[in-house]
C-alpha cells in the first residue's frame, strides 16, 4: 500500500510541472497563430480581422462561453486606407526592402514613378530667403525628403508652403530608429514612405517608387464577445477586454505581427475564458469577456461597443483591460491607478503577499487603450500593461519568436486573485 501511495505521489510529480508547461505551451500556440502569416496582421487587408474574430469565436464556443443573442459578434463599420500591394522603392537604381528598410504610411496616396530628390534641411524653418528658394521649386515631380525630427516643424511653415508641399510627387520620412506604422481612416492627397535613415544613401538625387493603396469607407469588422454567468449575483458583472487587431499589411509580403500588441493580451484573455469556464471556477459575479477590434484605429471598437452595449453600463463592477502583456521583467503599469486608489491598493496588496511581480506602478488617466471610452462614461476601469523585455512596437519585429512572456504567468495570477477580492 505504501509503495503504491509512493508511485502516484511520484507520479502527480510527473504530471503538474508538465500540466503547469502545457498551459504555456497553448498560450505560445496562441499567439503563434495570432501572429501567423494567414491572419495578415490582424488588420484591415485579406479579412485578417475577422479571421482573427473567427478564431476567437471558435475559442469561445470550445470552452462553452455563452453569447448576448445569437452570436458572439457585434459588427460595425470603419473607413480605413489600405496599402493593397508591396510597396517598392529603388534609390539610385537600389532596390530597398520593405518591411524592413521602409514602409508605406499608413495615410498615404497611391503613386508611381521615378522622381528627382530634393531635400526639406532644418534651414528651410528659420531662413525666409532660403525657404523661398526652396518653394520655387516645382515640387510635383520631386520626392521631398526630411528627417523625422523635423516632420512637427511642417506645421510651422506658411499656409502657401504647406499646399506646395501637398503638391509634392511623394514625401520620404527619415525614420531614426525603428519604422512605425498605425491605421489609417483617411487617405490623404500626396504618397508617402517611411524609410530607416541608416538604409538611404547619402546625398540619393534619383528614386523610382510604387504605391498602391485603397480607401474603403465602410469596412465591416466585429467585436467578439461571450460571457460566463455568474452562480450568486449573474447581474453584475467583471469585464475583462482585449483588443484583438492589430496593423495588419502592406500586399502580401510585409505584415506586422503583433505579438506584444496585443496577441498578448488577446491569450490571457483566451486564458480567462478557459479558467472561468470551468465548472469548478464558476464565478459569483458574472464575467464577461470581450476581444475589441478596431484599436489601432483610434479605440473605435470599445467606442461602438459603449454605443451599443449588450447589458446596462451600471451592471459592470469593474473592467480590466489588457493589451502589452508579453514582458513583465520590471513589473506592471496600471492606467487609472491613481483614478481609483482603493482598488489600486487592493492589487498591490495582493501582489506583495503573493510576490507575483517585483512591483506594481499606477498611472493617471490616460485615452491609450480600450478602457478610456468605458471610463468617459463613469465605469471603473484599469488598464494592465507589462513593463521590461522586449521594445518592438508598431513594426515588423514584434514577432511572436522574440516574446519573452516573462510574468505571463504570473500575471494570471495577480488578475484572478484581484477578481476574487473585487468579489468580498
Amino acid at each position: 500500500m505504501k509503495q503504491t501511495l509512493l508511485f502516484f505521489l511520484f507520479l502527480l510529480y510527473l504530471i503538474l510541472p508538465n500540466a503547469k508547461a502545457q498551459d504555456m505551451q497553448r498560450v505560445r500556440q496562441t499567439i503563434d497563430t495570432l501572429t501567423s502569416p494567414a491572419m495578415h496582421g490582424r488588420g484591415y487587408i485579406f479579412e485578417g480581422d475577422t479571421k482573427a474574430a473567427n478564431y476567437i469565436q471558435d475559442r469561445f464556443k470550445e470552452v462553452g462561453l455563452q453569447s448576448f443573442g445569437n452570436s458572439y459578434f457585434q459588427h460595425f463599420t470603419l473607413p480605413v486606407n489600405r496599402v493593397v500591394e508591396t510597396p517598392q522603392l529603388q534609390v539610385e537604381g537600389k532596390a530597398l526592402m520593405a518591411g524592413k528598410d521602409f514602409v508605406a504610411n499608413a495615410a498615404t496616396a497611391s503613386g508611381t514613378g521615378t522622381l528627382k530628390v530634393i531635400y526639406l534641411d532644418s534651414i528651410v524653418y528659420s531662413n525666409a530667403k532660403a525657404a523661398e528658394k526652396f518653394f520655387a521649386q516645382n515640387l510635383k515631380s520631386k520626392a521631398v525628403v526630411y528627417r523625422q525630427q523635423d516632420r512637427q516643424r511642417l506645421n510651422n511653415l506658411p499656409a502657401a508652403h504647406l499646399q506646395q508641399l501637398q503638391q509634392a510627387g511623394l514625401h520620404i520620412v527619415l525614420q531614426p530608429k525603428e519604422l512605425l506604422t498605425t491605421v489609417a481612416t483617411s487617405q490623404p492627397q500626396v504618397p508617402v514612405l517611411e524609410v530607416k535613415a541608416s538604409a538611404w544613401p547619402k546625398g540619393a538625387k534619383k528614386i523610382k517608387y510604387s504605391i498602391s493603396t485603397d480607401f474603403e469607407p465602410n469596412y465591416k469588422t466585429q467585436n467578439v464577445i461571450g460571457f460566463v454567468k455568474g452562480t450568486t449575483q449573474p447581474d453584475s458583472f467583471l469585464v475583462f477586454s482585449a483588443h484583438y487587431d492589430h496593423l495588419g499589411g502592406q500586399g502580401k509580403d510585409v505584415y506586422f505581427p503583433g505579438a506584444n500588441d496585443n496577441a498578448s493580451g488577446t491569450a490571457m484573455l483566451l486564458e480567462l475564458a478557459q479558467h472561468y469556464s470551468q465548472p469548478q471556477n464558476r464565478p459569483k459575479y458574472s464575467i464577461a469577456l470581450i476581444a475589441f477590434a478596431a484599436e489601432e484605429a483610434g479605440l473605435l471598437g470599445s467606442f461602438h461597443y459603449l454605443q451599443h452595449p449588450l447589458f446596462p453600463l451600471q451592471q459592470i463592477k469593474f473592467l480590466v483591460n489588457l493589451d502589452l502583456l508579453g514582458t513583465g521583467d520590471d513589473g506592471m503599469m496600471v492606467v487609472n491607478g491613481s483614478i481609483h486608489p482603493k482598488q489600486f491598493q487592493l492589487l498591490q496588496s495582493i501582489n506583495q503577499q503573493q510576490k507575483y511581480l517585483p512591483q506594481i506602478r499606477q498611472r493617471g488617466k490616460a485615452a491609450n487603450s480600450d478602457h478610456y471610452p468605458f471610463s468617459e462614461m463613469g465605469v471603473p476601469a484599469f488598464f494592465f500593461y507589462t513593463l521590461g523585455g522586449t521594445a518592438a512596437y508598431h513594426n515588423p519585429q514584434d514577432f511572436a519568436a522574440q516574446l519573452p512572456l516573462t510574468r505571463f504567468p504570473e500575471v494570471h495570477k495577480l488578475i484572478l486573485d484581484f477578481a476574487e477580492a473585487l468579489h468580498q
